[in-house]
This record gives structure tokens, sequence and C-alpha cells, in this order.
């Protein structure tokens, strides 16, 4: 089945192999190197799959009269115009008409995310960037792995965490499988939503469902004697060890987490 992409990326090399890749598989695909030109793009028709991958100063840009859904899957404009601030995100907003079996998806997004490592640090410095990363996916177990094991590459390859210490993916397991399971109680056709932000002296991460929420602190706690035996609730202490800070809001539907860098210094 026919499927049409939107590639918005300022990497020329990246962008052109991304469309010959998915042109090969018989999809329709327009691309662009820069903000403006894709918001317009989407104005024009629907995609079914949408990249964006663009560095700081392409995501400040003059404020449109932008319909606010042709917004939702690019990248939120950041404030320090810096070069080295990179935004990258795969969003796939098309998912419940029928065009992606799970397996595609997670094809798709393997796929992605495989030419994305391949380009990623040949032209640039890594040391003190910024960067953002985002993906907006279907309520789909299968895609896990390879998304959160993408997320935890790169914050290894940034020097936040020891690959050899850190427990990273088992905190971010743990968050997207409640985002799926518990959230979106398995409807593929709600997202779940990933955002990580990475500086040199931290990651950041933020994991979002479209479920009705619940009370976090409603949770029975696993380390009470009464709750050995129980496995709720075990999860949600797993992170709270893992990770440094751990917050929800209010309708307890978002999760944020935050590691610092192993390097840093750590408060009392």
């Amino acid at each position: 089945m026919e499927r049409k992409f939107l590639i918005v990326d300022d990497y020329d090399d990246l962008r052109t192999a991304l469309a010959e890749e998915f042109t090969r598989n018989g999809n329709v695909i327009e691309t662009t190197d820069n903000r403006d030109d894709g918001l317009r793009l989407m104005e024009e028709d629907g995609f079914d799959v949408i990249i964006t991958d663009l560095d700081g100063d392409e995501l400040i840009a003059e404020r449109e009269e932008i319909a606010v859904d042709s917004q939702e899957c690019f990248p939120e404009e950041v404030e320090e115009k810096r070069s080295h601030v990179k935004a990258f995100k795969i969003c796939i907003p098309n998912y419940k008409n029928g065009k992606f079996s799970d397996e595609e998806v997670k094809e798709c997004v393997e796929t992605i995310l495989k030419y994305k490592s391949q380009y990623i640090d040949r032209t640039q410095r890594i040391e003190n960037r910024h960067e953002k990363i985002e993906f907006e996916i279907p309520s789909v177990l299968n895609l896990m792995h390879s998304v959160l094991d993408y997320l935890v590459k790169r914050v290894e390859k940034l020097g936040i965490v020891n690959p050899e210490k850190s427990n990273l993916f088992v905190a971010l397991d743990e968050a997207f499988v409640n985002a799926v399971k518990h959230g979106n109680k398995f409807d593929a056709t709600k997202n779940v939503r990933v955002v990580a932000s990475v500086t040199p002296k931290e990651a950041r991460f933020t994991i979002e469902d479209e479920g009705e929420g619940f009370d976090v602190s409603a949770i029975p706690d696993p380390t009470d004697l009464e709750n050995l035996f129980k496995t709720s609730g075990r999860g949600v202490m797993f992170m709270y060890n893992i990770m440094d800070e751990v917050v929800y809001n209010e309708k307890g539907n978002r999760i944020t987490m935050v590691k610092k860098c192993d390097n840093e210094p750590q408060s009392q």
C-alpha cells in the first residue's frame, strides 16, 4: 500500500538516503531542508510518516498563521539559537487509517533510526551538544525496544551515563509499558509521546499517553511488608530508584524523569 512520507532535514546526505530508501518501497516522498517549507507542505495534504531533523538555527522561525495541528509533528521551537542544538522527531499521525500493520510500523521506525545512527555524528562535534529527540508513535509494544535502545545509546554517546553501570533502559521500559498497557490500554489508535532532551549535564525524558490518567499516590508501597508479594507498584519503585528525579503531572498520564550526568557532583 502506498504511503506518503514528509522528510524535513537540513542534512542533505541523510535526507537523500531516507528518501531513496522509502521510494524503493513504493512510497510517495516529499522532502525539504527547512521548517517553514515543511509546515506549508503539511497544509497541502496529510502524511502518514513525518521525519524532521533540524539544527537549532533552523528551528527559530517567524511565527506564521499555521493551524496548530500542522505543527504537532514538528519539534518545538527552541529558545537558544545555537548550531549544536539538534532536534530529531518521528511522527506517525495516520496509523489509525489502516495503512500500517504493527510489523510495518516497527520496520519503518527501525529503518529511520538505522540511517539516523549512521549519519548523526559524522560532521559535528558532540561536546556541549543539546539534543532533543521526539517520537509520536502508536501504542505498539514491539516498537519499544528499538525506540528505547536508540535513546539510551544517544545518552551514552553524549556521556551522561556509563553503559556498563546504567539501568536507564529499565526505567524507560517501565514508563513506556505503563503508557501502552495502563494508559492507552493497548489501543494502537492512541499515541504515546516520548521526548528526550539531552544536555552535557542531564537527560530529561517525558513519556505521555492519551489515557485517563491515574492517582500515583494510590499505588501500594512495594516496600511495605503487607505488599511484599504484590507486583503492582514495583515498576514505579524501579523508576524512582534509577532516576534522579521522577514527577507525574496532575492527571497522571505524563511522567517526567531526569538522569543527571554520572560525572556531575550529586547534591545531597
